[in-house]
């Protein structure tokens, strides 16, 4: 299987991201913390670039015993990928939808060697 390059780890900051061509297929290559995770660029919704949507926290609504959202917050411990066709948002770290367990990004699988990165579509 082909492996393609995505650069190296020192190019990538925490919370950096980067778009790579992989033959017919394009990955996001993102770095959360020390760990590196890559997804292909198709929204599970309706196949948009999901990789070159805005990065935000996780956000949290806490519901009232009334059932009324009154605010909202964010997790800092959970990195989201907002999609920019739809606003379906995924989980950086498992590609899954947080309120719909089927809709969830296609691994693409990360090598990391000698300080750089590869993936394998």
């Amino acid at each position: 299987m082909s492996e393609y390059s995505a650069g190296k780890v020192d190019d990538y900051a925490d919370g950096d991201r980067k778009v790579v061509i992989c033959g017919d297929a394009e990955i996001g290559v993102f770095r959360i913390g020390d760990a590196f995770y890559a997804w292909h660029n198709r929204c599970a919704h309706l196949g948009g670039p999901v990789c070159q949507g805005r990065i935000m926290k996780r956000v949290l609504e806490p519901v009232d015993a009334d059932l009324t959202v009154r605010s909202q917050a964010y997790d800092e411990s959970e990195s989201h990928i907002i999609c920019p066709w739809h606003g379906y948002e995924f989980s950086i770290r498992t590609g899954q939808h947080p309120g719909n367990a089927r809709a969830r990004l296609k691994k693409a699988e990360i090598i990391v060697r000698d300080g750089e990165i590869y993936v394998r579509p």
